[in-house]
């Protein structure tokens, strides 16, 4: 009997996985990403920019809990003059021209398929050797030295902070999805100018910077390099993940979100729990693809949260004494 398949064989077999096109589409190139694609696209940025082209090739990267918005999308794409190219995990096949891969490591296929059908196969070809390099260093049967369960040991039990330079800001976006989705873990990304929340998140409750733990992911700038002198004295631990290698550009984003994946994996194995998606992200995800809205309700074990009438239910608590006292209070009222 074949063993199940689990993200952590996924991860390692993933570099040199994409099997989609690899001819460069006609440039110039525009990019956008929503639902599944999002994520893809940002990264994607040391490649194309994200816009919308007015002629060239539109690529428009998505999953069907956000067919609508790229259908928008891709409209427009054409009604400006470009040739728009629908890449997406699922969907109807009018609204589809290459199909990807679909769950938490979607990212990979999408943004291959960008740099190939871009004119970077280059690129493509040196992310896969990072990657590769990572998976035989990260890999579950490496229980010495392995980079990425190290990392998972040092976040347990704590919050991390996740910072990047400017230009490098889709990776706090990255890490924040991975170590939910996949670690089941909360993080909070520090996106835009990070010295007025260093200097002032945690003033007012110095406890707060208890269990914290901030992750400088890729090349620290000047100013992240202040924002760590400065956290050093509020919070636990300042980690900085560099880039794989020294590598530089699209490549290398995209091997620090596959190493991301693969801490973000360990760290739910040592809180207990499974890598993969819940259940509930699939009827969610459903929900908004427009399937059947009365099969696919949500439902989780917590109070119910719908509305309180607050008068009626005050009214149903009060004792019968407490009513007629009201009511002859409304009769004296009256007269």
């Amino acid at each position: 009997m074949n063993a199940p398949i689990t993200l952590l064989t996924l991860l390692e077999t993933l570099p040199g996985s994409y099997a989609g096109p690899a001819r460069p589409d006609e440039a110039p190139y525009g990019l956008v990403g929503v639902g599944e694609g999002a994520l893809a696209a940002a990264i994607a940025q040391t490649l194309i920019a994200s816009s919308l082209t007015r002629g060239g090739t539109q690529f428009v990267l998505g999953s069907p809990d956000a067919s609508a918005l790229a259908t928008d999308y891709a409209d427009l794409a054409v009604v400006a003059g470009a040739n728009a190219r629908r890449v997406a995990t699922g969907g109807t096949p009018e609204e589809i021209d290459v199909l990807v891969p679909g769950g938490p490591l979607a990212t990979y296929h999408f943004a291959q398929f960008v740099a190939h059908a871009s004119g970077h196969s280059d690129e493509a070809a040196a992310a896969d050797a990072l990657l590769a390099d990572l998976a035989a260093r990260c890999a579950p049967h490496v229980t010495e030295n392995n980079p990425a369960r190290d990392l998972a040991w040092s976040l347990w039990g704590r919050t991390p902070l996740l910072l990047a330079a400017p230009e490098a800001e889709a990776l706090p976006h990255a890490w924040q999805h991975l170590l939910a989705r996949t670690g089941k873990t909360l993080s909070i990304p520090v996106l835009g100018d990070p010295l007025p929340f260093v200097t002032g998140a945690f003033e007012a409750q110095h406890e707060k910077g208890d269990a914290k733990v901030a992750l400088i992911l890729g090349d620290a700038d000047d100013t992240l390099l202040l924002a760590r002198e400065i956290l050093e004295s509020r919070i636990d631990e300042i980690i900085h993940v560099p880039y794989p290698d020294g590598a530089v550009g699209y490549p290398a984003a995209l091997a620090l979100w596959y190493f991301g994946a693969w801490v973000a994996a360990y760290l739910a194995e040592r809180y207990g729990q499974q890598p993969g998606d819940l259940p509930v992200l699939g009827r969610a995800q459903g929900v908004m693809s427009g399937e059947d809205r009365a099969q696919a309700r949500l439902a989780a074990p917590r109070d119910d949260l719908r509305r309180t009438n607050v008068l009626k239910d005050w009214a149903d608590d009060q004792d019968v004494d407490d009513v007629e006292l009201d009511e002859d209070e409304d009769d004296r009222d009256e007269e």
